[in-house]
């Protein structure tokens, strides 16, 4: 039986996508079934997201005023954007994005914000990636699986380390608030993080909206105590376990 190749590091979307449903997994990810178009949702948020970080490092590594470093974010994200064209009404075009950037600093201005990033030889903690071995060999090469994330910046927040990330979104209210409480990928950045010996107390997410009528934002500050941390590991451990066993059968539920 020929099979595709097994992937040798694993991401929260991942997981969640088997989760949800097996055959799903498969297709999306092993043969890498999607859209010939490019999703104008990921391409604002990876544009929104190019631009906090190069405003962030411009502010506070390369020390520039805030308004400049803002200018300078407002280009990346530009670039970043590029020249997707979409079929759809385009309420996350990239001068809303840029308007989308400008009101979050607005919202949280940078020689104000009362987040601000871990500093570690003079550069901030920006864009914190990581991709750990887990206890699994690969079905193939026998090497340890990965498991790796990707969240916005590694920040203080009254005097505790947390797991910062922004999201656009096109609604907020009680019910975001609440849709972080045991989310997966915020309990996997603070088992990353500590794994890399950061002992964070949680992750915070920020919020902005975009509507037709302007944009609103939210918060939401979400811990993560150990147990819980090691009950997600244990569960990941087991459904990666069930993503091996299908596709040595050849066969995704």
């Amino acid at each position: 039986m020929i099979r595709p190749p097994f992937p040798r590091l694993i991401d929260s979307s991942m997981r969640a996508s088997f989760v949800a449903c097996p055959r799903q997994f498969e297709l999306q990810y092993l043969h890498h079934w999607r859209s010939p178009r490019p999703s104008i949702h990921l391409v604002a948020g990876g544009a929104f997201a190019k631009g906090i970080e190069v405003t962030r490092l411009s502010f506070y590594r390369d020390h520039l005023p805030a308004r400049t470093s803002l200018g300078r974010g407002l280009r990346a994200l530009i670039l970043e954007y590029g020249d997707a064209e979409f079929d759809e009404a385009q309420a996350k075009d990239c001068l809303t994005m840029c308007c989308a950037l400008a009101e979050y600093f607005t919202i949280h201005p940078l020689d104000q914000d009362e987040i601000t990033p871990l500093m570690i030889e003079g550069s901030p903690c920006v864009e914190f990636s990581f991709a750990l071995p887990l206890p699994l060999r690969h079905p193939e090469t026998d090497d340890p699986i990965l498991y790796g994330g990707r969240f916005d910046m590694l920040g203080l927040y009254n005097g505790a380390l947390f797991a910062i990330d922004e999201k656009t979104t096109s609604q907020l209210g009680p019910s975001w608030i609440k849709n972080w409480t045991l989310r997966s990928q915020l309990t996997g950045y603070c088992w990353g993080a500590r794994e890399y010996g950061y002992p964070v107390a949680g992750a915070i997410i920020r919020g902005l909206s975009i509507l037709k009528s302007g944009f609103g934002n939210a918060e939401s500050i979400q811990y993560r105590p150990d147990w819980q941390i090691a009950r997600w590991h244990s569960q990941l451990i087991r459904d990666i376990s069930r993503m091996i066993s299908c596709w040595s059968e050849g066969y995704f539920d």
